[in-house]
């Protein structure tokens, strides 16, 4: 079952996406405020440039980011890529390189921004910073003030808007010691 949110009044409307098939459009009436809209049933237009949710998350020269799967998308793996990864909702024509597929309204559609550099003796480094945006960046419970840059590990939970991230560095041994 799958869940789709008015655009009007933000109820929830309830269905059954086994029913339909790929492209096909569907129609809702919100039963609150009786307002019409419509979905197309299909894969996501930012597919091609995700890695498969089955892969590896840990995977790819510079790490990714996990999205996990919340009311308003599905669990996406982003990977990254050496100097600032802008992080944002996806809305056609935006500039961002590192766009999240979600219709969560308090997602900015640039964020924050994720730097990817390497330290003096090679390894990666993870800075992370508030784009700045209307609900804030958080890692753990901590806002990031305007201004603050917040080193990242692998395994930090970042926070935007009621979206979830968890930062997965890469395993192959490139950066580490050993």
């Amino acid at each position: 079952m799958k869940r789709v949110r008015c655009p009007k009044c933000d109820s929830y409307i309830t269905f059954d996406e086994t029913q339909y098939t790929d492209g096909q459009q569907l129609v809702f009436e919100c039963p609150d405020c009786k307002k019409q809209f419509s979905i197309r049933m299909g894969k996501s237009r930012l597919q091609p440039m995700r890695k498969e949710d089955t892969a590896d998350e840990s995977a790819g020269e510079c790490g990714s980011l996990v999205v996990l799967e919340n009311v308003f998308h599905f669990k996406q793996v982003i990977p990254l890529r050496m100097g600032d990864n802008v992080i944002g909702r996806y809305v056609k024509g935006t500039s961002i390189n590192t766009p999240i597929e979600t219709v969560d309204p308090s997602v900015d559609t640039k964020h924050c921004v994720i730097r990817v550099q390497r330290g003096r003796k090679g390894e990666l480094q993870y800075i992370l910073r508030d784009a700045p945006s209307n609900t804030g960046t958080f890692v753990g419970n901590d806002i990031l003030k305007t201004g603050d840059r917040v080193s990242l590990q692998d395994g930090s939970v970042i926070t935007i808007g009621a979206t979830s991230i968890i930062l997965r560095t890469p395993e192959d041994g490139a950066d580490k010691e050993g």
